[in-house]
Protein backbone atom coordinates (compact mmCIF):
# COMPACT_ATOMS: atom_id res chain seq x y z
CA UNK A 1 0.00 0.00 0.00
CA UNK A 2 2.19 2.76 -1.53
CA UNK A 3 -0.53 5.61 0.54
CA UNK A 4 0.48 3.89 3.55
CA UNK A 5 4.22 3.78 3.36
CA UNK A 6 4.04 7.59 2.21
CA UNK A 7 1.75 8.54 5.47
CA UNK A 8 4.20 6.32 8.11
CA UNK A 9 7.32 7.35 6.10
CA UNK A 10 6.15 11.02 6.71
CA UNK A 11 4.63 10.73 10.13
CA UNK A 12 6.58 10.70 13.28
CA UNK A 13 6.91 7.09 14.82
CA UNK A 14 7.14 6.89 18.74
CA UNK A 15 7.45 3.76 20.41
CA UNK A 16 7.11 3.63 24.12
CA UNK A 17 8.41 0.66 25.34
CA UNK A 18 11.24 -1.50 23.69
CA UNK A 19 13.50 -3.68 26.24
CA UNK A 20 16.37 -3.35 23.48
CA UNK A 21 18.80 -2.19 26.41
CA UNK A 22 18.47 -5.74 27.68
CA UNK A 23 19.94 -7.27 24.90
CA UNK A 24 22.90 -4.38 24.33
CA UNK A 25 24.29 -5.14 28.16
CA UNK A 26 24.49 -8.51 27.06
CA UNK A 27 27.52 -8.18 24.95
CA UNK A 28 31.16 -6.56 26.08
CA UNK A 29 31.06 -3.17 27.04
CA UNK A 30 32.96 -2.70 23.64
CA UNK A 31 30.14 -3.78 21.16
CA UNK A 32 27.26 -1.99 22.95
CA UNK A 33 27.58 0.75 20.31
CA UNK A 34 28.38 -1.40 17.50
CA UNK A 35 25.72 -3.90 18.21
CA UNK A 36 23.32 -1.20 18.37
CA UNK A 37 24.34 0.08 14.85
CA UNK A 38 24.34 -3.25 13.78
CA UNK A 39 21.00 -4.96 15.32
CA UNK A 40 18.79 -2.51 16.36
CA UNK A 41 19.47 0.90 14.23
CA UNK A 42 18.52 -1.28 10.59
CA UNK A 43 15.26 -1.98 12.52
CA UNK A 44 14.55 1.02 13.76
CA UNK A 45 14.97 2.66 10.24
CA UNK A 46 12.90 0.33 8.86
CA UNK A 47 10.03 0.67 11.02
CA UNK A 48 10.60 4.76 10.85
CA UNK A 49 10.92 4.68 14.28
CA UNK A 50 11.77 8.52 15.04
CA UNK A 51 11.15 8.53 18.31
CA UNK A 52 12.20 5.66 20.96
CA UNK A 53 12.21 5.23 24.43
CA UNK A 54 14.58 2.68 26.21
CA UNK A 55 13.46 1.17 29.55
CA UNK A 56 15.68 0.32 31.95
CA UNK A 57 14.42 -3.29 33.14
CA UNK A 58 16.05 -5.07 35.31
CA UNK A 59 15.82 -9.35 35.57
CA UNK A 60 14.86 -11.27 38.51
CA UNK A 61 18.81 -12.30 39.38
CA UNK A 62 19.56 -8.47 39.65
CA UNK A 63 16.69 -7.77 42.26
CA UNK A 64 17.37 -6.47 45.35
CA UNK A 65 21.11 -6.63 45.89
CA UNK A 66 22.52 -5.33 42.71
CA UNK A 67 19.58 -3.78 40.78
CA UNK A 68 21.38 -0.30 41.47
CA UNK A 69 24.44 -1.44 40.06
CA UNK A 70 22.64 -3.13 37.04
CA UNK A 71 20.39 -0.03 36.80
CA UNK A 72 23.68 2.39 36.52
CA UNK A 73 25.34 -0.15 34.00
CA UNK A 74 22.27 0.28 31.61
CA UNK A 75 22.11 3.78 31.80
CA UNK A 76 25.96 3.83 30.55
CA UNK A 77 25.05 1.26 27.85
CA UNK A 78 22.35 4.12 26.35
CA UNK A 79 25.02 6.67 26.56
CA UNK A 80 27.55 5.04 25.24
CA UNK A 81 25.11 3.47 22.56
CA UNK A 82 24.14 7.34 21.71
CA UNK A 83 27.34 8.76 22.04
CA UNK A 84 28.39 5.80 19.48
CA UNK A 85 26.12 6.43 16.91
CA UNK A 86 26.02 10.13 17.36
CA UNK A 87 25.22 10.94 13.34
CA UNK A 88 22.05 8.41 13.83
CA UNK A 89 20.66 8.59 17.32
CA UNK A 90 20.46 11.60 20.06
CA UNK A 91 19.09 10.94 23.62
CA UNK A 92 16.90 13.50 24.81
CA UNK A 93 16.86 15.01 28.45
CA UNK A 94 13.96 17.45 27.38
CA UNK A 95 11.45 19.04 24.66
CA UNK A 96 13.94 20.83 22.90
CA UNK A 97 16.36 18.11 22.55
CA UNK A 98 13.56 15.89 20.84
CA UNK A 99 12.87 18.45 18.44
CA UNK A 100 16.25 19.62 17.65
CA UNK A 101 16.94 15.24 16.91
CA UNK A 102 14.22 15.15 14.57
CA UNK A 103 14.95 18.26 13.12
CA UNK A 104 18.35 16.53 11.95
CA UNK A 105 16.85 13.80 11.50
CA UNK A 106 18.41 11.42 14.12
CA UNK A 107 15.77 8.79 16.31
CA UNK A 108 15.58 11.07 19.60
CA UNK A 109 15.85 8.18 22.50
CA UNK A 110 14.25 8.76 25.66
CA UNK A 111 15.49 6.75 28.88
CA UNK A 112 13.17 5.28 31.04
CA UNK A 113 12.91 2.97 34.40
CA UNK A 114 10.70 0.15 34.55
CA UNK A 115 9.68 -0.47 37.96
CA UNK A 116 12.68 1.49 39.44
CA UNK A 117 13.91 -1.68 41.55
CA UNK A 118 17.14 0.12 41.71
CA UNK A 119 16.18 3.17 44.25
CA UNK A 120 14.11 0.75 46.88
CA UNK A 121 12.53 3.46 48.89
CA UNK A 122 15.25 6.05 48.68
CA UNK A 123 13.00 8.32 46.67
CA UNK A 124 15.67 11.01 46.17
CA UNK A 125 17.62 8.98 44.06
CA UNK A 126 15.75 9.60 41.58
CA UNK A 127 16.92 13.00 40.87
CA UNK A 128 20.39 11.45 40.68
CA UNK A 129 18.80 9.07 37.94
CA UNK A 130 17.38 12.54 36.40
CA UNK A 131 20.71 13.84 36.22
CA UNK A 132 21.93 10.98 34.39
CA UNK A 133 19.33 11.11 31.77
CA UNK A 134 16.23 9.40 32.94
CA UNK A 135 12.77 11.20 32.14
CA UNK A 136 10.25 8.42 33.06
CA UNK A 137 9.92 5.79 35.69
CA UNK A 138 7.08 3.68 36.68
CA UNK A 139 6.86 1.78 40.29
CA UNK A 140 6.29 -1.54 39.87
CA UNK A 141 6.55 -4.94 37.70
CA UNK A 142 4.25 -7.64 37.86
CA UNK A 143 5.16 -8.12 41.49
CA UNK A 144 5.63 -5.58 44.84
CA UNK A 145 8.36 -3.21 45.68
CA UNK A 146 8.99 -0.66 47.96
CA UNK A 147 6.49 2.12 46.10
CA UNK A 148 3.86 -0.04 44.89
CA UNK A 149 2.50 -3.35 43.78
CA UNK A 150 2.29 -4.65 40.47
CA UNK A 151 -0.71 -5.75 38.40
CA UNK A 152 0.15 -9.34 39.47
CA UNK A 153 -0.47 -8.90 42.98
CA UNK A 154 -4.11 -7.10 42.38
CA UNK A 155 -5.76 -9.45 44.87
CA UNK A 156 -4.02 -7.12 47.80
CA UNK A 157 -5.89 -4.23 46.87
CA UNK A 158 -2.47 -2.44 47.75
CA UNK A 159 -2.17 1.65 46.49
CA UNK A 160 0.87 3.74 46.47
CA UNK A 161 3.22 3.03 49.28
CA UNK A 162 4.18 6.33 51.97
CA UNK A 163 7.59 6.01 49.45
CA UNK A 164 5.36 5.31 46.50
CA UNK A 165 3.76 8.85 46.85
CA UNK A 166 6.58 10.33 47.59
CA UNK A 167 8.40 9.39 44.56
CA UNK A 168 5.36 10.51 42.50
CA UNK A 169 5.56 14.39 44.31
CA UNK A 170 9.29 13.99 43.64
CA UNK A 171 8.48 12.64 39.63
CA UNK A 172 6.51 16.02 39.44
CA UNK A 173 8.76 18.15 41.14
CA UNK A 174 11.88 17.42 38.79
CA UNK A 175 9.86 16.71 35.46
CA UNK A 176 10.05 12.85 35.38
CA UNK A 177 7.13 11.73 33.49
CA UNK A 178 5.41 8.50 35.54
CA UNK A 179 4.62 5.78 33.70
CA UNK A 180 1.37 3.30 35.49
CA UNK A 181 2.06 0.47 33.28
CA UNK A 182 2.04 -2.68 35.15
CA UNK A 183 0.89 -1.06 38.13
CA UNK A 184 -1.73 -3.09 40.03
CA UNK A 185 -5.35 -1.46 39.52
CA UNK A 186 -5.95 0.15 42.83
CA UNK A 187 -2.18 1.72 42.55
CA UNK A 188 -3.33 3.37 39.02
CA UNK A 189 -6.60 4.43 40.51
CA UNK A 190 -4.20 6.42 43.52
CA UNK A 191 -1.69 7.69 40.83
CA UNK A 192 -4.77 9.46 39.20
CA UNK A 193 -6.55 10.62 42.35
CA UNK A 194 -3.10 12.59 43.58
CA UNK A 195 -1.60 13.31 40.21
CA UNK A 196 -1.14 16.95 39.00
CA UNK A 197 0.65 16.93 36.09
CA UNK A 198 -0.23 14.50 32.95
CA UNK A 199 0.96 10.35 33.47
CA UNK A 200 1.81 8.03 30.79
CA UNK A 201 1.09 4.31 29.93
CA UNK A 202 4.15 3.32 27.89
CA UNK A 203 2.69 -0.38 26.66
CA UNK A 204 -0.81 -1.22 27.96
CA UNK A 205 -3.98 -3.10 26.32
CA UNK A 206 -7.50 -2.43 26.98
CA UNK A 207 -9.58 -4.40 29.56
CA UNK A 208 -12.54 -4.00 27.76
CA UNK A 209 -11.92 -6.45 24.70
CA UNK A 210 -9.58 -8.66 27.11
CA UNK A 211 -9.80 -9.30 30.98
CA UNK A 212 -6.18 -9.26 31.58
CA UNK A 213 -4.33 -7.48 34.56
CA UNK A 214 -2.07 -5.97 32.45
CA UNK A 215 -4.89 -4.29 30.70
CA UNK A 216 -6.72 -0.97 32.17
CA UNK A 217 -10.27 -0.52 32.42
CA UNK A 218 -12.09 1.79 30.60
CA UNK A 219 -12.36 3.93 34.02
CA UNK A 220 -8.52 3.97 33.82
CA UNK A 221 -8.11 5.07 30.44
CA UNK A 222 -10.11 7.69 30.91
CA UNK A 223 -8.37 8.90 34.05
CA UNK A 224 -5.49 8.89 32.00
CA UNK A 225 -7.03 11.27 29.45
CA UNK A 226 -8.86 13.39 31.57
CA UNK A 227 -5.32 14.84 33.06
CA UNK A 228 -3.45 14.69 29.19
CA UNK A 229 -1.98 11.68 29.50
CA UNK A 230 -1.27 9.28 26.69
CA UNK A 231 -2.22 5.77 26.62
CA UNK A 232 0.12 3.44 24.25
CA UNK A 233 -1.53 0.15 23.14
CA UNK A 234 0.82 -2.76 24.29
CA UNK A 235 1.50 -5.37 20.87
CA UNK A 236 2.31 -8.54 22.62
CA UNK A 237 -0.48 -10.73 21.40
CA UNK A 238 -1.66 -12.76 24.69
CA UNK A 239 -2.80 -9.33 25.73
CA UNK A 240 -5.12 -8.60 22.79
CA UNK A 241 -7.08 -11.79 22.50
CA UNK A 242 -6.83 -15.47 24.24
CA UNK A 243 -6.31 -17.34 20.96
CA UNK A 244 -6.67 -14.48 17.42
CA UNK A 245 -2.93 -13.37 17.38
CA UNK A 246 -2.90 -11.30 14.72
CA UNK A 247 -3.06 -7.28 13.95
CA UNK A 248 -6.60 -7.17 13.60
CA UNK A 249 -7.24 -7.55 17.16
CA UNK A 250 -4.45 -4.83 18.17
CA UNK A 251 -6.40 -2.25 15.89
CA UNK A 252 -9.54 -3.56 18.02
CA UNK A 253 -7.50 -2.54 21.16
CA UNK A 254 -6.66 1.04 19.35
CA UNK A 255 -10.21 1.71 18.53
CA UNK A 256 -11.46 1.08 22.12
CA UNK A 257 -9.00 3.41 23.59
CA UNK A 258 -9.48 5.84 21.14
CA UNK A 259 -13.48 5.67 21.43
CA UNK A 260 -12.82 6.22 25.37
CA UNK A 261 -10.13 8.48 25.39
CA UNK A 262 -10.09 10.55 22.05
CA UNK A 263 -8.01 9.89 19.28
CA UNK A 264 -5.51 12.59 20.76
CA UNK A 265 -4.58 10.76 24.14
CA UNK A 266 -3.60 7.27 22.25
CA UNK A 267 -0.14 5.95 21.25
CA UNK A 268 2.05 2.65 20.11
CA UNK A 269 3.31 1.09 23.41
CA UNK A 270 5.16 -1.92 21.32
CA UNK A 271 7.01 -4.21 23.92
CA UNK A 272 8.98 -5.98 21.47
CA UNK A 273 10.60 -8.81 23.56
CA UNK A 274 11.07 -12.04 20.90
CA UNK A 275 14.80 -10.73 19.81
CA UNK A 276 15.95 -9.84 23.74
CA UNK A 277 14.71 -12.91 24.53
CA UNK A 278 16.50 -14.47 22.07
CA UNK A 279 19.00 -12.94 22.79
CA UNK A 280 19.37 -13.21 26.48
CA UNK A 281 17.34 -16.59 27.42
CA UNK A 282 20.21 -19.42 27.58
CA UNK A 283 18.50 -22.34 25.07
CA UNK A 284 17.80 -24.47 27.82
CA UNK A 285 15.02 -22.40 29.09
CA UNK A 286 11.76 -22.13 28.08
CA UNK A 287 10.40 -18.51 29.02
CA UNK A 288 6.49 -17.72 30.09
CA UNK A 289 5.49 -14.20 30.08
CA UNK A 290 1.84 -14.56 30.83
CA UNK A 291 0.41 -17.64 32.69
CA UNK A 292 -0.29 -20.68 30.38
CA UNK A 293 1.09 -18.70 27.30
CA UNK A 294 4.77 -19.27 25.63
CA UNK A 295 6.59 -16.37 25.02
CA UNK A 296 6.48 -17.35 21.25
CA UNK A 297 3.17 -15.68 20.97
CA UNK A 298 3.54 -13.24 18.71
CA UNK A 299 1.60 -10.83 15.82
CA UNK A 300 2.70 -12.10 12.65
CA UNK A 301 4.78 -9.60 11.37
CA UNK A 302 5.05 -7.51 14.29
CA UNK A 303 7.62 -9.89 15.95
CA UNK A 304 10.22 -6.04 15.76
CA UNK A 305 10.31 -2.70 14.93
CA UNK A 306 10.69 -3.18 11.50
CA UNK A 307 7.30 -4.19 11.34
CA UNK A 308 5.48 -1.16 12.18
CA UNK A 309 4.11 -0.03 8.76
CA UNK A 310 1.73 -2.89 9.06
CA UNK A 311 0.05 -0.96 11.73
CA UNK A 312 -0.23 1.91 9.14
CA UNK A 313 -1.70 -0.46 6.75
CA UNK A 314 -4.19 -2.10 9.24
CA UNK A 315 -5.61 1.37 10.35
CA UNK A 316 -6.13 2.91 6.69
CA UNK A 317 -8.08 -0.33 5.88
CA UNK A 318 -10.17 -0.04 8.57
CA UNK A 319 -10.99 3.66 7.35
CA UNK A 320 -8.53 5.88 9.95
CA UNK A 321 -8.75 9.19 8.91
CA UNK A 322 -5.03 9.82 7.52
CA UNK A 323 -5.13 13.11 11.04
CA UNK A 324 -6.00 10.55 13.68
CA UNK A 325 -3.18 7.63 12.01
CA UNK A 326 -0.57 10.24 12.35
CA UNK A 327 -1.69 11.13 15.65
CA UNK A 328 -1.78 7.82 16.85
CA UNK A 329 1.66 6.55 15.60
CA UNK A 330 3.25 9.23 17.25
CA UNK A 331 2.42 12.49 17.32
CA UNK A 332 0.61 12.23 20.60
CA UNK A 333 3.48 11.24 22.25
CA UNK A 334 5.85 13.52 20.98
CA UNK A 335 3.29 16.53 22.26
CA UNK A 336 3.04 14.85 26.00
CA UNK A 337 7.53 14.67 25.56
CA UNK A 338 8.07 17.84 24.45
CA UNK A 339 5.36 19.63 26.72
CA UNK A 340 7.02 17.60 30.22
CA UNK A 341 10.11 16.12 30.05
CA UNK A 342 12.33 17.46 31.77
CA UNK A 343 10.45 20.77 32.82
CA UNK A 344 10.36 21.28 36.80
CA UNK A 345 7.15 21.29 38.18
CA UNK A 346 6.21 23.86 41.30
CA UNK A 347 9.08 24.37 43.06
CA UNK A 348 11.25 22.08 40.91
CA UNK A 349 14.45 23.27 39.45
CA UNK A 350 16.36 21.58 36.44
CA UNK A 351 18.99 18.90 36.87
Amino acid sequence: MTDARRLHDEAVVADTHNDLLCAVVARPVERWASFFREQWLPQLRAGGVDLQTLPVFIEDPYRPEGALRRTLRMIEAAHRLAEGNADEVALCRDGADIDDALARGRTALVLALESAPGIGDDVELLETLFRLGVRVASLAHFGRTALADGSGEDGTGGRLTRAGVAALQEMERIGMLLDVSHLGAAGVEHVLELATRPVIATHSSARAPLDHHRNLTDAQIRGIAAGGGVVCVNFFAPYLHATDFSIDRLVDHLEHVVSVAGVEHVGLGPDFVKEVLADTTPPCCEVTLVEGVPADAYLPGLEGPAGLPLVTEALLRRGWAEPDVTAVLGANVRRLYVAELGRPGPAGRSA
